[in-house]
């Protein structure tokens, strides 16, 4: 089953180009030790929120910009088994990170829905929505079933690709983590998702006919939505 490696940071905004690089050349190490896709979204409409939101889940600075980004492994085995070979390669020493690696937060989740076509041929993917939500841990069902309505609703507006992931290895971190990020309780599971887009265009008349949607009146939401964190990002890197 596949495995999700995904990742959020915060990135000087003068430095873009320099991350984009540097995710660049990581891309070939990535793909030689398994990864089958690496994206990286650049945040683009990124908002502030009440509680949470992705600028202080990496304690981003006014001059840096939210990076939403993932690796997709074909199973959890090649994932762990990737990590440990790019630990140790030497490669990796000359490796440039144009921003503060602390703050990133890093964690692993095991999909529990992937709907759509995209990142595959003839499905280009344009822009993204990302999301990383606390979710009761027994709530699980619940979510999937939330989740998979959400996800028919989004590809009838336009969506090229929805995707939800379980938490499944989540460490804690020094400086920042995912956990902080949404303010988990320990008995809520983390849920990193996102949708896919052909186009920006796409996705703000999207989520109009969404948010006009008679549907959207009654969808359950088994979890806290106020500590929700969410953005749009534009891809600058798809390998």
């Amino acid at each position: 089953m596949a495995y999700i490696q995904g990742f959020v940071l915060p990135v000087p905004a003068d430095k873009k180009e320099a991350y984009r690089q540097a995710a660049a050349d990581f891309a070939p190490i990535a793909k030689e030790f398994g990864a089958t896709r690496q994206v990286e979204g650049w945040g683009d409409d990124v908002p502030d929120g009440k509680l949470t939101d992705f600028k202080g889940a990496v304690k981003a600075k006014p001059d840096e910009v939210v990076v939403f980004s993932w690796l997709e492994y074909p199973s959890k085995e090649v994932a762990d088994a990737a990590h440990q070979k790019i630990m140790t390669d030497p490669r990796m020493k000359d490796m440039s990170m144009p921003f503060d690696g602390q703050r990133m937060i890093v964690a692993g989740f095991q999909p529990i829905l992937d709907e759509g076509k995209g990142g595959k041929k003839g499905a280009k993917t344009g822009y993204i929505d990302g999301f990383v939500a606390a979710v009761p841990a027994g709530n699980k069902d619940a979510y999937l079933k939330m989740a998979t309505k959400a996800a028919g609703m989004f590809k009838e507006v336009g969506a090229i690709r929805v995707v939800e992931t379980w938490g499944e290895n989540v460490p804690d971190g020094k400086v920042t983590d995912y956990k902080g990020a949404v303010k988990a309780t320990a008995d809520e599971k983390i849920v990193y998702s996102w949708v896919e887009w052909p186009s920006k265009a796409v996705r703000d008349e999207g989520w109009k006919k969404m948010m006009a949607d008679e549907r959207m009146k009654d969808q359950q939401m088994p979890f806290d939505g106020k500590r929700l964190i969410y953005g749009g990002f534009a891809p600058i890197l798809d390998a």
